[in-house]
Protein backbone atom coordinates (compact mmCIF):
# COMPACT_ATOMS: atom_id res chain seq x y z
CA UNK A 1 0.00 0.00 0.00
CA UNK A 2 2.81 2.42 0.85
CA UNK A 3 4.44 1.93 -2.55
CA UNK A 4 1.10 2.53 -4.31
CA UNK A 5 0.49 5.72 -2.36
CA UNK A 6 3.97 7.00 -3.20
CA UNK A 7 3.45 6.27 -6.90
CA UNK A 8 0.10 8.09 -6.94
CA UNK A 9 1.43 11.14 -5.11
CA UNK A 10 4.43 11.45 -7.43
CA UNK A 11 2.10 11.97 -10.38
CA UNK A 12 0.93 15.19 -8.79
CA UNK A 13 4.25 16.80 -9.67
CA UNK A 14 4.51 15.59 -13.26
CA UNK A 15 4.66 18.40 -15.86
CA UNK A 16 1.20 19.54 -16.92
CA UNK A 17 0.45 19.74 -20.64
CA UNK A 18 -2.52 22.12 -20.31
CA UNK A 19 -1.42 25.31 -18.59
CA UNK A 20 -4.30 27.30 -17.12
CA UNK A 21 -2.66 30.69 -17.58
CA UNK A 22 0.44 31.24 -19.69
CA UNK A 23 2.90 34.01 -18.92
CA UNK A 24 2.75 36.90 -21.38
CA UNK A 25 6.05 35.91 -23.01
CA UNK A 26 4.63 32.42 -23.63
CA UNK A 27 1.18 33.45 -24.83
CA UNK A 28 2.51 36.07 -27.25
CA UNK A 29 5.80 34.40 -28.15
CA UNK A 30 5.07 34.58 -31.88
CA UNK A 31 4.40 38.31 -31.74
CA UNK A 32 7.55 38.97 -29.71
CA UNK A 33 9.63 36.93 -32.16
CA UNK A 34 8.26 38.79 -35.19
CA UNK A 35 8.96 42.10 -33.47
CA UNK A 36 12.55 41.05 -32.72
CA UNK A 37 13.07 40.21 -36.39
CA UNK A 38 11.59 43.50 -37.62
CA UNK A 39 13.14 45.71 -34.91
CA UNK A 40 16.13 47.60 -36.28
CA UNK A 41 16.06 50.50 -33.81
CA UNK A 42 18.49 51.04 -30.96
CA UNK A 43 17.84 48.91 -27.89
CA UNK A 44 18.90 49.87 -24.36
CA UNK A 45 21.35 47.45 -22.76
CA UNK A 46 19.81 44.03 -22.03
CA UNK A 47 16.47 44.98 -23.61
CA UNK A 48 14.95 42.36 -25.90
CA UNK A 49 13.24 45.06 -27.98
CA UNK A 50 13.67 48.77 -28.67
CA UNK A 51 11.30 51.21 -26.94
CA UNK A 52 9.46 51.64 -30.25
CA UNK A 53 8.92 47.87 -30.56
CA UNK A 54 7.80 47.63 -26.91
CA UNK A 55 5.14 50.29 -27.57
CA UNK A 56 4.03 48.45 -30.73
CA UNK A 57 3.73 45.23 -28.73
CA UNK A 58 1.58 46.99 -26.10
CA UNK A 59 -0.57 49.14 -28.37
CA UNK A 60 -0.74 46.91 -31.44
CA UNK A 61 0.09 47.59 -35.08
CA UNK A 62 1.02 46.08 -38.43
CA UNK A 63 4.65 45.28 -39.23
CA UNK A 64 6.19 45.90 -42.65
CA UNK A 65 5.81 42.21 -43.52
CA UNK A 66 2.07 42.41 -42.83
CA UNK A 67 2.20 40.61 -39.45
CA UNK A 68 -0.48 41.89 -37.07
CA UNK A 69 0.46 42.71 -33.48
CA UNK A 70 -2.57 42.62 -31.17
CA UNK A 71 -3.24 45.50 -28.78
CA UNK A 72 -2.60 44.56 -25.14
CA UNK A 73 -3.61 48.00 -23.85
CA UNK A 74 -6.43 50.07 -25.31
CA UNK A 75 -6.14 53.63 -24.12
CA UNK A 76 -3.94 56.70 -24.11
CA UNK A 77 -0.83 56.03 -26.22
CA UNK A 78 1.15 58.80 -24.54
CA UNK A 79 0.79 57.15 -21.13
CA UNK A 80 2.41 53.98 -22.44
CA UNK A 81 5.19 55.97 -24.12
CA UNK A 82 5.90 57.75 -20.83
CA UNK A 83 5.98 54.43 -18.97
CA UNK A 84 8.40 52.88 -21.47
CA UNK A 85 10.62 55.98 -21.57
CA UNK A 86 10.82 55.93 -17.76
CA UNK A 87 12.25 52.41 -17.85
CA UNK A 88 15.08 53.55 -20.12
CA UNK A 89 16.26 55.88 -17.33
CA UNK A 90 17.46 55.20 -13.80
CA UNK A 91 14.01 55.87 -12.32
CA UNK A 92 11.57 53.13 -11.40
CA UNK A 93 7.99 53.09 -12.68
CA UNK A 94 4.86 53.20 -10.49
CA UNK A 95 1.57 52.36 -12.21
CA UNK A 96 -1.16 53.94 -10.12
CA UNK A 97 -4.95 54.03 -10.33
CA UNK A 98 -8.21 52.60 -9.07
CA UNK A 99 -8.57 48.80 -9.06
CA UNK A 100 -9.23 47.20 -12.43
CA UNK A 101 -7.43 49.69 -14.68
CA UNK A 102 -5.01 47.09 -16.12
CA UNK A 103 -2.01 48.03 -13.95
CA UNK A 104 -0.89 44.43 -13.43
CA UNK A 105 -1.67 43.57 -17.05
CA UNK A 106 0.49 46.44 -18.35
CA UNK A 107 3.24 45.61 -15.84
CA UNK A 108 3.39 41.99 -16.99
CA UNK A 109 3.51 42.88 -20.68
CA UNK A 110 6.14 45.56 -20.19
CA UNK A 111 8.38 43.04 -18.41
CA UNK A 112 7.72 40.39 -21.07
CA UNK A 113 8.60 42.74 -23.93
CA UNK A 114 11.64 44.34 -22.27
CA UNK A 115 13.22 41.41 -20.43
CA UNK A 116 11.55 38.43 -22.07
CA UNK A 117 10.64 37.35 -18.53
CA UNK A 118 7.61 38.53 -16.54
CA UNK A 119 8.04 36.02 -13.69
CA UNK A 120 10.38 38.04 -11.43
CA UNK A 121 7.45 39.05 -9.26
CA UNK A 122 7.02 40.17 -5.65
CA UNK A 123 3.40 40.09 -4.53
CA UNK A 124 2.74 42.80 -1.98
CA UNK A 125 0.60 41.92 1.04
CA UNK A 126 0.33 43.04 4.65
CA UNK A 127 2.58 40.09 5.50
CA UNK A 128 5.36 40.77 2.98
CA UNK A 129 8.69 40.79 4.82
CA UNK A 130 12.09 42.29 4.06
CA UNK A 131 13.34 38.80 3.13
CA UNK A 132 10.82 38.65 0.26
CA UNK A 133 12.31 41.84 -1.16
CA UNK A 134 16.02 41.40 -0.31
CA UNK A 135 16.99 37.74 0.17
CA UNK A 136 16.52 34.80 2.51
CA UNK A 137 18.76 32.02 3.77
CA UNK A 138 19.01 28.30 3.18
CA UNK A 139 19.24 27.47 6.87
CA UNK A 140 20.64 23.97 6.34
CA UNK A 141 23.63 25.45 4.46
CA UNK A 142 23.85 28.38 6.85
CA UNK A 143 24.18 26.07 9.86
CA UNK A 144 26.53 23.67 8.11
CA UNK A 145 28.84 26.13 6.36
CA UNK A 146 28.14 29.54 7.89
CA UNK A 147 27.12 32.69 5.99
CA UNK A 148 28.09 32.58 2.31
CA UNK A 149 26.70 33.52 -1.06
CA UNK A 150 25.81 29.86 -1.61
CA UNK A 151 23.60 29.92 1.47
CA UNK A 152 21.56 32.87 0.22
CA UNK A 153 18.11 32.32 -1.31
CA UNK A 154 17.84 35.20 -3.78
CA UNK A 155 14.62 37.19 -4.05
CA UNK A 156 13.19 38.10 -7.48
CA UNK A 157 14.69 41.56 -6.94
CA UNK A 158 18.18 40.16 -6.34
CA UNK A 159 17.86 37.91 -9.39
CA UNK A 160 16.79 40.74 -11.66
CA UNK A 161 19.63 42.95 -10.43
CA UNK A 162 22.14 40.27 -11.38
CA UNK A 163 20.50 39.43 -14.71
CA UNK A 164 19.67 42.98 -15.81
CA UNK A 165 15.92 42.38 -15.93
CA UNK A 166 12.69 43.97 -14.73
CA UNK A 167 11.28 43.21 -11.28
CA UNK A 168 7.53 43.55 -10.82
CA UNK A 169 6.15 44.53 -7.41
CA UNK A 170 2.40 44.13 -7.17
CA UNK A 171 0.34 46.20 -4.71
CA UNK A 172 3.26 48.16 -3.31
CA UNK A 173 1.05 50.09 -0.88
CA UNK A 174 -0.14 46.85 0.72
CA UNK A 175 3.41 46.25 1.99
CA UNK A 176 4.19 47.69 5.47
CA UNK A 177 5.91 51.09 5.27
CA UNK A 178 9.15 49.98 6.95
CA UNK A 179 9.47 47.09 4.47
CA UNK A 180 8.73 49.39 1.51
CA UNK A 181 11.72 51.52 2.49
CA UNK A 182 14.00 48.54 1.88
CA UNK A 183 13.75 49.60 -1.77
CA UNK A 184 15.27 53.05 -1.25
CA UNK A 185 18.90 51.93 -1.37
CA UNK A 186 18.24 49.63 -4.31
CA UNK A 187 16.51 52.33 -6.34
CA UNK A 188 18.91 55.15 -5.52
CA UNK A 189 22.31 53.37 -5.34
CA UNK A 190 21.43 50.40 -7.56
CA UNK A 191 23.01 48.10 -4.99
CA UNK A 192 21.68 45.55 -2.54
CA UNK A 193 23.88 45.37 0.59
CA UNK A 194 24.51 41.98 2.23
CA UNK A 195 25.75 43.13 5.67
CA UNK A 196 26.18 39.55 6.97
CA UNK A 197 28.94 39.03 4.37
CA UNK A 198 30.22 42.59 4.09
CA UNK A 199 29.33 42.44 0.38
CA UNK A 200 26.81 43.89 -2.01
CA UNK A 201 25.04 42.99 -5.25
CA UNK A 202 25.36 45.68 -7.90
CA UNK A 203 22.65 45.98 -10.52
CA UNK A 204 23.61 45.26 -14.11
CA UNK A 205 22.33 47.34 -17.02
CA UNK A 206 18.72 46.65 -17.90
CA UNK A 207 17.61 46.32 -14.28
CA UNK A 208 14.58 48.31 -13.17
CA UNK A 209 11.41 48.04 -11.10
CA UNK A 210 7.76 48.31 -12.10
CA UNK A 211 5.43 48.66 -9.12
CA UNK A 212 1.63 48.86 -9.05
CA UNK A 213 -0.58 50.47 -6.42
CA UNK A 214 -4.17 51.57 -5.95
CA UNK A 215 -5.79 53.99 -3.54
CA UNK A 216 -9.02 52.10 -2.83
CA UNK A 217 -7.84 49.21 -0.64
CA UNK A 218 -8.36 49.29 3.10
CA UNK A 219 -5.11 49.16 5.00
CA UNK A 220 -3.12 51.05 2.37
CA UNK A 221 0.35 52.13 3.49
CA UNK A 222 1.32 55.44 1.93
CA UNK A 223 4.74 55.61 0.35
CA UNK A 224 7.34 57.71 2.16
CA UNK A 225 8.48 60.89 0.42
CA UNK A 226 11.94 59.37 -0.05
CA UNK A 227 10.49 56.37 -1.86
CA UNK A 228 8.03 58.40 -3.94
CA UNK A 229 10.88 60.48 -5.33
CA UNK A 230 12.50 57.35 -6.75
CA UNK A 231 9.46 56.46 -8.84
CA UNK A 232 8.01 58.11 -11.89
CA UNK A 233 4.23 57.73 -11.46
CA UNK A 234 1.89 57.01 -14.36
CA UNK A 235 -1.80 57.09 -13.48
CA UNK A 236 -3.86 54.61 -15.50
CA UNK A 237 -7.43 55.88 -15.88
CA UNK A 238 -10.64 54.03 -16.58
CA UNK A 239 -11.50 53.98 -20.33
CA UNK A 240 -12.60 57.38 -21.64
CA UNK A 241 -15.52 56.18 -23.75
CA UNK A 242 -17.94 53.27 -23.89
CA UNK A 243 -16.69 51.96 -27.24
CA UNK A 244 -13.13 51.56 -25.92
CA UNK A 245 -14.37 49.77 -22.81
CA UNK A 246 -16.60 47.46 -24.84
CA UNK A 247 -13.64 46.57 -27.07
CA UNK A 248 -11.43 45.81 -24.04
CA UNK A 249 -14.08 43.58 -22.48
CA UNK A 250 -14.79 41.80 -25.78
CA UNK A 251 -11.13 41.00 -26.46
CA UNK A 252 -10.31 39.85 -22.93
CA UNK A 253 -13.44 37.70 -22.66
CA UNK A 254 -12.60 36.01 -25.96
CA UNK A 255 -9.04 35.39 -24.78
CA UNK A 256 -10.23 33.89 -21.48
CA UNK A 257 -12.90 31.80 -23.23
CA UNK A 258 -10.21 30.26 -25.43
CA UNK A 259 -7.82 29.67 -22.52
CA UNK A 260 -10.54 28.03 -20.39
CA UNK A 261 -11.98 26.11 -23.36
CA UNK A 262 -15.56 27.13 -22.52
CA UNK A 263 -18.06 25.32 -24.77
CA UNK A 264 -20.14 28.45 -25.33
CA UNK A 265 -20.81 30.81 -28.19
CA UNK A 266 -18.89 34.08 -28.24
CA UNK A 267 -20.97 36.62 -26.31
CA UNK A 268 -23.13 38.94 -28.37
CA UNK A 269 -21.77 42.47 -28.57
CA UNK A 270 -25.14 43.74 -27.32
CA UNK A 271 -24.79 41.83 -24.04
CA UNK A 272 -21.27 43.16 -23.45
CA UNK A 273 -22.46 46.69 -24.21
CA UNK A 274 -25.29 46.36 -21.67
CA UNK A 275 -22.89 45.34 -18.92
CA UNK A 276 -20.48 48.16 -19.80
CA UNK A 277 -23.33 50.69 -19.94
CA UNK A 278 -24.57 49.67 -16.48
CA UNK A 279 -21.09 49.94 -15.00
CA UNK A 280 -20.37 53.31 -16.61
CA UNK A 281 -23.70 54.80 -15.54
CA UNK A 282 -23.41 53.64 -11.94
CA UNK A 283 -19.77 54.83 -11.80
CA UNK A 284 -20.61 58.29 -13.09
CA UNK A 285 -23.83 58.71 -11.12
CA UNK A 286 -25.96 59.52 -14.18
CA UNK A 287 -27.42 57.86 -17.27
CA UNK A 288 -25.69 58.07 -20.65
CA UNK A 289 -28.01 60.83 -21.84
CA UNK A 290 -27.40 62.79 -18.62
CA UNK A 291 -31.13 63.12 -17.89
CA UNK A 292 -31.30 60.92 -14.78
CA UNK A 293 -29.09 61.20 -11.74
CA UNK A 294 -28.16 57.95 -10.02
CA UNK A 295 -26.66 56.84 -6.74
CA UNK A 296 -23.26 55.17 -7.05
CA UNK A 297 -22.43 51.90 -5.25
CA UNK A 298 -19.48 51.47 -2.89
CA UNK A 299 -17.42 49.37 -5.35
CA UNK A 300 -15.32 50.63 -8.25
CA UNK A 301 -17.16 48.74 -11.05
CA UNK A 302 -13.99 48.59 -13.08
CA UNK A 303 -13.41 47.18 -16.55
CA UNK A 304 -11.81 44.12 -14.95
CA UNK A 305 -15.06 43.43 -13.07
CA UNK A 306 -17.07 43.80 -16.28
CA UNK A 307 -14.82 41.17 -17.86
CA UNK A 308 -15.43 38.90 -14.87
CA UNK A 309 -19.22 39.36 -15.09
CA UNK A 310 -19.35 38.42 -18.78
CA UNK A 311 -16.93 35.52 -18.30
CA UNK A 312 -18.99 34.10 -15.41
CA UNK A 313 -22.14 34.46 -17.51
CA UNK A 314 -20.47 32.51 -20.33
CA UNK A 315 -19.61 29.72 -17.91
CA UNK A 316 -23.22 29.49 -16.74
CA UNK A 317 -24.47 29.51 -20.32
CA UNK A 318 -22.00 26.81 -21.34
CA UNK A 319 -22.63 24.37 -18.50
CA UNK A 320 -26.20 25.10 -17.39
CA UNK A 321 -27.77 26.74 -20.44
CA UNK A 322 -27.89 26.39 -24.19
CA UNK A 323 -24.41 27.81 -24.75
CA UNK A 324 -25.72 31.24 -25.74
CA UNK A 325 -25.23 34.09 -23.24
CA UNK A 326 -28.62 35.32 -21.97
CA UNK A 327 -29.74 37.95 -19.45
CA UNK A 328 -30.36 35.38 -16.70
CA UNK A 329 -26.77 34.12 -17.12
CA UNK A 330 -25.38 37.61 -16.56
CA UNK A 331 -27.55 38.74 -13.69
CA UNK A 332 -26.14 36.77 -10.75
CA UNK A 333 -22.58 37.94 -11.40
CA UNK A 334 -23.78 41.43 -12.28
CA UNK A 335 -25.62 41.83 -8.99
CA UNK A 336 -22.62 40.41 -7.12
CA UNK A 337 -20.34 42.99 -8.75
CA UNK A 338 -22.63 45.92 -7.89
CA UNK A 339 -23.87 44.88 -4.44
CA UNK A 340 -20.76 44.78 -2.25
CA UNK A 341 -22.49 46.33 0.75
CA UNK A 342 -25.73 44.35 1.34
CA UNK A 343 -27.54 47.38 2.74
CA UNK A 344 -26.33 50.49 0.89
CA UNK A 345 -25.63 48.89 -2.50
CA UNK A 346 -28.87 46.91 -2.51
CA UNK A 347 -30.78 50.19 -2.41
CA UNK A 348 -28.63 51.58 -5.24
CA UNK A 349 -29.24 48.55 -7.45
CA UNK A 350 -33.02 48.39 -6.84
CA UNK A 351 -33.35 52.08 -7.63
CA UNK A 352 -31.36 51.63 -10.85
CA UNK A 353 -33.56 48.69 -11.85
CA UNK A 354 -36.79 50.62 -11.37
CA UNK A 355 -35.74 53.97 -12.80
CA UNK A 356 -33.47 52.88 -15.67
CA UNK A 357 -33.53 49.16 -16.56
CA UNK A 358 -37.34 48.83 -16.35
CA UNK A 359 -37.91 51.82 -18.65
CA UNK A 360 -35.27 51.01 -21.25
CA UNK A 361 -36.27 49.42 -24.57
CA UNK A 362 -35.18 45.79 -25.04
CA UNK A 363 -33.97 45.50 -21.44
CA UNK A 364 -37.10 43.79 -20.07
CA UNK A 365 -35.34 40.39 -19.97
CA UNK A 366 -32.61 41.85 -17.77
CA UNK A 367 -35.19 43.48 -15.50
CA UNK A 368 -37.17 40.25 -15.04
CA UNK A 369 -34.05 38.18 -14.37
CA UNK A 370 -32.83 40.74 -11.82
CA UNK A 371 -36.15 40.83 -9.96
CA UNK A 372 -36.15 37.03 -9.69
CA UNK A 373 -32.95 36.92 -7.61
CA UNK A 374 -33.60 39.95 -5.37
Amino acid sequence: MAAKTKKQSSKTFEPQTAILRQHAEQQFAAELEELRKADTRQRPANWQLSPWAVSTYLLGGTLENGFEISAKYIGNRRLMEIAIATLTTDRALLLYGVPGTAKSWVSEHLAAAISGDSTLLIQGTAGTSEDAIRYGWNYAKLLAEGPSLDAIVPSPLMQSMGQGKITRIEELTRIPADVQDTLITVLSEKTLPIPELGEEIQATQGFNVIATANNRDKGVNDLSSALKRRFNTVVLPLPDDADSEVKIVQERVQSLKTALDLPAEAPALAEIRRVVTIFRELRSGKTEDGKTKLKSPSGTLSTAEAISVVNSGLSLAAHFGDGSLQAHDLVSSLVGAVVKDPVQDQVVWKEYLETVVKERDNWSDLYRASREIL
